[in-house]
């Protein structure tokens, strides 16, 4: 999308589906919103983003709401790199985009290439500051999956992921699904009544929602997640090097939220890969330092540079692949 950036599609063409989240209303683009003229879209905190927002957003310079302070300046929920416009360009099978964010002081470069095996997309991503001072950043790719690939009681998961938390009540009042502050070892998150949920086979409940923080298996190189759908036979996920993003987010929608523009008709998964394990304000984000003796923010020097990549693949599979393997070049291997 040529504002806000995001994957919007990738497709599996045999089949037709895309494992991406469309929501359920009609997208605007960012720049035209207005909270007086599109009430539609919820509150103005997260109007902005949720008016636009398809499949695969960046999440940047932090990863959740902003400020009271920052939301009186006109910020958003995970800033300004998910709602600005950016350039684009294409040539063969690539595709770049770049864009700067004013009040972050910013630039931001994404290229996208998809590979000759046709299943495997190569993302690579710059981040560079323009301030002359270090700064503490958010960083997340907030994948999100949705029907018709994403159904209840149905589409599977799996993921290198270790010790686990459940995010506080706050995050989703009135959610009593998941045990609020839980701590867990993946994939068995602490549910009500003393229950235990399978984060592996995506919820049958009827109304649920809430998230869940995954840190990344220290002793692996390569962080990834799987996706299956049995219905389809279409597995999607992302592998990337786990010293960058070394967590992973697990947020679930399913036909909770009741407030416009969710409206308790909205099924969607996010799988959400980053340097911080919660959606929690850039001050909650530096107080919180890190969890798990693992850092819950990065620092981005002065006039510097950071880039990482990372790599979406899509195929046609009997079962689930159980890991997945990267030479952290163009060779990925799903294994089942």
């Amino acid at each position: 999308m040529v504002e806000g950036g995001h994957i919007a599609e990738i497709v599996h063409k045999a089949s037709g589906v895309n494992p991406l989240w469309t929501p359920p209303w009609p997208s605007i683009e960012p720049t035209t919103y207005d909270p007086s003229k599109h009430p539609e879209y919820g509150a103005p905190i997260e109007g902005r983003l949720l008016a636009g927002i398809l499949g695969h957003n960046i999440c940047l310079d932090f990863f959740g709401p902003p400020s009271a302070e920052e939301a009186a300046a006109g910020l958003t929920v995970h800033g300004e790199a998910p709602v600005i416009p950016y350039e684009i360009s294409s040539q063969r099978n690539q595709i770049t985009m770049s864009t700067t964010l004013p009040h972050a002081q910013l630039r931001f470069k994404r290229d996208i290439r998809l590979d000759t095996d046709g299943r495997t997309v190569h993302f690579s991503e710059t981040v560079e500051n323009l301030a002359p001072i270090d700064r503490p950043i958010g960083w997340t790719q907030h994948a999100t999956l949705g029907p018709p690939f994403l159904e209840r009681g149905v589409t599977q998961f799996r993921a290198s992921a270790t010790r686990s938390k459940v995010a506080g009540a706050a995050f989703t009042p009135g959610e009593v699904f998941y045990q609020p502050d839980a701590e867990f070892e993946w994939p068995l998150c602490p549910a009500r009544e003393g229950n235990a949920a399978d984060l592996q086979v995506f919820t049958a409940e009827q109304h649920s929602g809430g998230f869940t923080t995954h840190l990344m298996d220290p002793k692996q190189e390569n962080a990834w997640f799987t996706a299956w759908s049995p219905t389809t036979k279409v597995a999607f996920g992302y592998i990337w090097k786990r010293e960058d993003f070394p967590w992973l987010g697990r947020w679930e929608e399913n036909h909770l939220r009741t407030q416009a523009p969710w409206n308790r008709r909205t099924l969607t998964c996010g799988m959400e890969f980053g340097v911080s394990p919660f959606p929690e304000t850039r001050r909650d984000m530096v107080t919180r330092s890190e969890l798990f003796d693992t850092p819950a923010y990065r620092w981005l020097p002065a006039r510097s540079r950071l880039q990482t990549n990372y790599c979406a693949f899509i195929a046609t599979a009997e079962s689930i692949p159980e890991s997945v393997a990267w030479d952290g070049r163009d060779n990925v291997q799903l294994s089942s």
